[in-house]
């Protein structure tokens, strides 16, 4: 017999119960293919066309998680699915910008006390959820990180994370957090927003820069096999563009259609790993993790308080900045509405890079507190 701690009540079991289906044949394998691309199209100009936040990412992984829990046995290759994230890391190391780093020195102390708070209740939060057994350690603190969703879904694999239950909680968070900032920004201008500024799919993209930035992707992909670099696909292309673009190497360029098929090809690839005995658990689990989205929105809205009342930022600014959902739905939100624009990315993007530096030492931590 077994001593110690009983087994947590969230464990997932690996493998279903039931006999698997057999493989699909090639013929077979492309109908399911087709079928896949032609639905995940259209739930992402659904979503898109509703105003959703990151249509083009959540309307191929909605799709994928029903073809995942049919037993369709697709899987996106792993070097393609590598190359998507290093797309995604040169998309967020242009926001990285010189301007960005100029507003946090000017303000750090605003910054330092805004990030740190912000973070230590994202991480509280995981926190609790770990210590009442409603997911395991690691997954329980990636999926809690508030902020860079993207980066947390890609990342958190590597370090014994549950990719699908993070996916879920960051996703979930991102959407009501995402949908709360847009209303709050509504009823604080009157609805006199300034309109979000209309997406040129067929503009010519600058070759060169395209090129560069190409290269930049598929040498992350490339070296990142070589290093033992938890992530490489994506932090490699992140820090060396976000480097490269700032002392003006190259210039990253990213035409909407590529960065679609980036955001399409994560979602699936994400999606495809849901099965029923996860799924089954995330729904059983819902009803906490939206407590714990609850509490971790009020305390950023605390947060926000203190920054109008104590360092004079206008309501809105601050509630943006403070925002634990994706800093790209919140740039989207930031720019069509009359806010300090480069302080709400600053806050952000600074909560992001220290997201990334202490998030995966913070989930080791948990998990070998509360087991992974």
């Amino acid at each position: 017999m077994m001593r110690g701690r009983s087994a947590p009540r969230f464990a997932i079991p690996a493998d279903s119960p039931h006999p698997r289906p057999a493989a699909p044949g090639p013929a077979q394998r492309g109908l399911r293919w087709a079928g896949l691309i032609a639905l995940a199209a259209l739930a992402a100009g659904g979503l898109e066309r509703a105003g959703l936040p990151a249509a083009l990412l959540l309307g191929p992984m909605l799709v994928a998680i029903g073809f995942g829990l049919g037993g369709a046995k697709l899987a996106i290759p792993r070097p393609l699915f590598s190359l998507c994230q290093a797309l995604v890391g040169c998309m967020i190391a242009q926001s990285l910008s010189l301007s960005v780093l100029q507003e946090v020195g000017r303000d750090w102390p605003i910054f330092a006390l805004g990030v740190t708070s912000v973070i230590a209740a994202g991480f509280a939060s995981g926190w609790v959820l770990a210590r009442l057994e409603v997911l395991p350690g690691s997954t329980a603190i990636w999926g809690s990180a508030p902020g860079a969703a993207s980066a947390m879904v890609l990342m958190c694999g590597d370090f014994g994370a549950d990719m699908r239950l993070v996916a879920f909680m960051q996703y979930t968070r991102v959407l009501i957090v995402a949908l709360l900032a847009a209303l709050v920004a509504h009823l604080a201008t009157g609805g006199a927003g300034q309109g979000a500024e209309a997406v040129d799919w067929l503009a010519v993209p600058d070759w060169p820069g395209l090129a560069a930035t190409l290269a930049l992707a598929l040498g992350s992909v490339l070296l990142g096999r070589w290093l033992p670099i938890p992530g490489a696909a994506l932090l490699l292309p992140l820090i060396g563009g976000a480097v490269l673009e700032g002392t003006g190497v190259i210039e990253i360029v990213l035409p909407q259609p590529l960065l679609a098929l980036a955001y399409a090809c994560v979602g699936i690839g994400v999606g495809l790993r849901f099965d029923r005995a996860v799924t089954g658990h995330a729904l059983r689990a819902l009803p906490r993790i939206l407590a714990a989205i609850a509490c971790l929105v009020a305390l950023c809205g605390l947060m926000a308080g203190a920054l109008v009342v104590f360092a004079g930022i206008d309501p809105l600014s601050a509630y943006l900045a403070t925002s634990p959902g994706g800093a790209d739905t919140v740039a989207i939100i930031a720019s069509a509405t009359d806010v300090d624009v480069a302080f709400v990315m600053a806050m952000q993007m600074a909560r992001f890079l220290l997201i990334l530096i202490t998030g995966p030492t913070l989930a080791r931590m948990v998990a070998r507190r509360f087991g992974s």
